[in-house]
């Protein structure tokens, strides 16, 4: 099927209650021209995520909001895994993160990766990002984007959101949580799930004079 473009000046729905991610995405989308509303700021229910994927549960949550709102949505669903825990948390990420009132404690999470991990001689972990457009009509493009890199303890940082202070990209001297947000945008794993995205369904760049 051929990819459906989203056309400069179109109004999507990001299918998320985090408002780091909401951050991150608006940033993403904005040299596009695409404005954005988010499922937080309009009181949508979070669905259920039944799926063992990060794709299926990204499909689940950007068909919800597309469906209940009349519109095109952008879902993100995303986690970081350690290979010493064969690849958990994973999709598992929040679930690590949330406490028995239902909110979420990412400190909580960090410590539950450490202290599984304990004494684990190989420290590699990634992050991932699956990417779905999805239109009302059922119709959905999806992307992943990943980085590799290292988990750390203690956590360094406060930058970022999530488990980000634990993981340290290759090649680099700071976690996500020290790097700024400008610097984690362009090496991060919705970063590059979004560039595969851009190619496929974003109107390009406007030209700079």
């Amino acid at each position: 099927m051929t990819p459906r473009r989203l056309a400069r000046g179109e109004r999507i729905l990001l299918a998320t209650h985090n408002a780091g991610k909401v951050r991150e995405i608006e940033a993403l989308l904005a040299p596009h021209g695409i404005d954005v509303t988010s499922a937080g700021a309009l009181g949508l229910p979070e669905p259920a995520e039944t799926e063992d994927s990060f794709l299926g549960n990204a499909r689940i949550k950007a068909l919800a909001a597309a469906r209940a709102v009349g519109m095109p949505a952008l879902a993100d669903d995303s986690g970081f895994s350690v290979a010493a825990l064969d690849g958990a948390p994973g999709v598992r990420t929040a679930d690590w993160a949330t406490r028995p009132d239902g909110a979420r404690d990412y400190g909580m999470g960090m410590a539950e990766v450490a202290r599984r991990a304990a004494g684990a001689v190989d420290r590699r972990a990634w992050f991932t990002s699956v990417l779905v457009l999805a239109w009302p009509d059922g119709q959905v493009e999806a992307c992943e984007g990943r980085v590799d890199g290292s988990w750390v303890w203690p956590p360094r940082g406060t930058n970022g959101f999530g488990y980000d202070p634990m993981f340290l990209p290759e090649g680099r001297d700071l976690t996500f949580g020290e790097m700024a947000p400008e610097e984690k945008e362009q090496v991060n794993h919705r970063a590059r799930a979004f560039a595969l995205l851009a190619a496929r369904c974003l109107p390009g760049r406007p030209i700079s004079p």
